[in-house]
């Protein structure tokens, strides 16, 4: 069960990471109250599906970031042209991250890869509404 801890651990992190870095593109580049609301309220979410279903101390006991092997792998996140690149890229990050903790939870529980998925489908939502205004940010 260590691993699986830490493939839950890394996915939180990624998920809401990515969360964050769309909230800071929306805030302060697009300006857009609602969006950076949505963004935020799933970020939230997360961090409460989290604590729910798995207890930070226990996540954290389980860590092995300086033997992590993916640690030093960032061949593709060096190529970004423009704010839209990096927010479609977190975005999908995001996505990733929701999908790995709900097949992960499915191990936990049906609540915790159900309550998962419709996190995903909301950022699923979210993309399809910020599509045209991303796209506007011009590289």
């Amino acid at each position: 069960m260590d691993n699986i801890a830490r493939i839950i651990d890394a996915n939180l992190n990624r998920a809401k990471e990515g969360l964050r870095v769309c909230e800071e593109v929306s805030r302060f580049i697009l300006e857009d109250k609602i969006l950076t609301a949505q963004l935020k309220r799933v970020r939230h979410k997360i961090s409460s599906l989290g604590a729910a279903f798995y207890p930070v101390d226990k996540l954290l006991g389980r860590r092995k970031v300086a033997t992590d092997a993916g640690r030093l792998n960032s061949s593709g996140e060096l190529k970004r042209r423009c704010c839209g690149d990096i927010f479609r890229a977190n975005l999908q990050r995001v996505k990733e991250s929701l999908r790995v903790l709900e097949e992960f939870g499915k191990l936990k529980s049906r609540r915790a890869a159900l309550d998962f998925k419709r996190a995903r489908y909301k950022v699923y939502e979210i993309e399809e509404c910020s599509f045209k205004k991303i796209s506007s940010l011009s590289c």
